[in-house]
């Protein structure tokens, strides 16, 4: 059996035992603990915070640049949906089955399995291997606790579901409280002034809103009213109005860009719930987008969010598995992909390395 082969084996084994745990965001001590004994068993050095794990490949060199390959444990709850056993790992017809074994089990066990080819091998950079913890609701307890606690990234890897292809642009998100206001009235008399049709002056402009700037990866900014509340009695014009907006941000903008233009359009006191997850795109220069040339990975622009959102250094996105099944109803992964996910990392690990030693002086 080939080396290659027998990481397959491992890779595949370590994802039915982490889809047989339940890890819901912010309750994954269940799979960190599977992932504590796998890399205990494979002589992983690594340390834990919280739910968090994390592991070099080799003694740590400041000296060089450092790799990050990062992917998340956690899951989003299974919705009513199902008809299989979301905690039962089957086989079936060459599909693996199970919550989680897509986003982003898969993608996790297989930068897993390239950390094992790598282990102490003689590489131009660091190899940081990150199992993060509450990536599906971009929680305070996961990536971005490690932040200040790492070394800085060169390179960000980030495991989710692809189909192999590389997001170089990833688009960012922020939610924005509203509030329109009016005065209160009787409404038999032409009394108060009303918020609601204040609002509807706002809401009407964000129906057609169109952000100016384009991303060439990732189109237009977007942004949409979501939620909408206003009044507690049929006789009295309400004095305010509260709605919710969702905005979508391409790498034209940082969020406070994008909340200032926004901002400037509307009548409407608005609120930022936060700033932290930003858009990204990887720099033109950088040499990941040859390792991709050469190896004819195609690139997009990613809508969905990752952690991606939360590493302040140059990343990209790419694993195997589909968005598509991402917290879809009987989830799953095709085993094929595992061996492909596997041999895909470790192809563009070993094409990054020859990168960054062209390079170096």
């Amino acid at each position: 059996m080939s080396i290659q082969e027998a990481l397959f084996q491992k890779s595949l084994n370590l994802l039915q035992e982490l889809i047989a745990v339940p890890s819901f965001s912010k309750e994954e001590e269940g799979t960190a603990s599977v992932l504590e004994r796998f890399f205990n068993e494979n002589k992983i050095d690594f340390q834990r915070q919280g739910n968090n794990l994390w592991a070099f490949a080799a003694e740590f060199d400041q000296d060089k640049p450092t790799l990050w390959l990062n992917s998340h444990h956690d899951t989003v709850k299974p919705n009513a949906g199902y008809t299989k056993d979301p905690f039962n790992p089957q086989i079936e017809n060459r599909k693996l089955f199970g919550l989680g074994s897509n986003d982003a089990g898969g993608p996790l066990v297989c930068l897993i399995g390239a950390f094992l080819f790598f282990q102490k091998k003689n590489l131009p950079f660091n190899l940081l291997l990150i199992a993060s913890a509450e990536e599906e609701i971009s929680g305070q307890g996961g990536i971005s606790s490690l932040i200040t606690k790492l070394p800085k990234a060169n390179l960000a890897l980030v495991g989710e579901p692809t189909l192999m292809r590389m997001a170089v642009a990833e688009k960012g998100l922020m939610v924005i409280d509203a509030q329109a206001k009016g005065r209160a009235g009787h409404a038999a008399r032409e009394e108060g002034i009303n918020a609601i049709y204040k609002a509807l002056d706002d809401l009407s402009k964000i129906r057609d809103f169109k952000f100016k700037k384009v991303s060439d990866f990732l189109g237009a900014s977007k942004v949409s009213a979501t939620i909408i509340q206003a009044g507690s009695q049929h006789n009295v014009v309400p004095d305010t109005c509260n709605f919710t907006l969702d905005v979508r941000v391409t790498d034209a903008y940082t969020l406070e860009e994008a909340f200032e233009e926004l901002k400037s359009k509307l009548s409407s006191e608005l609120k930022p719930r936060s700033m932290r997850l930003q858009s990204s795109r990887v720099p033109e220069e950088h040499p990941i987008l040859q390792v991709a040339k050469d190896l004819e990975i195609s690139l997009f622009g990613s809508p969905t969010l990752s952690d991606q959102a939360l590493i302040p250094y140059p990343s990209v996105k790419i694993g195997p598995g589909d968005s598509a099944r991402s917290h879809s109803a009987d989830e799953f992964i095709f085993v094929e992909e595992i061996k492909s996910g596997l041999i895909g990392y470790i192809s563009i690990i070993e094409a990054y390395s020859k990168q960054i030693t062209n390079t170096q002086p």
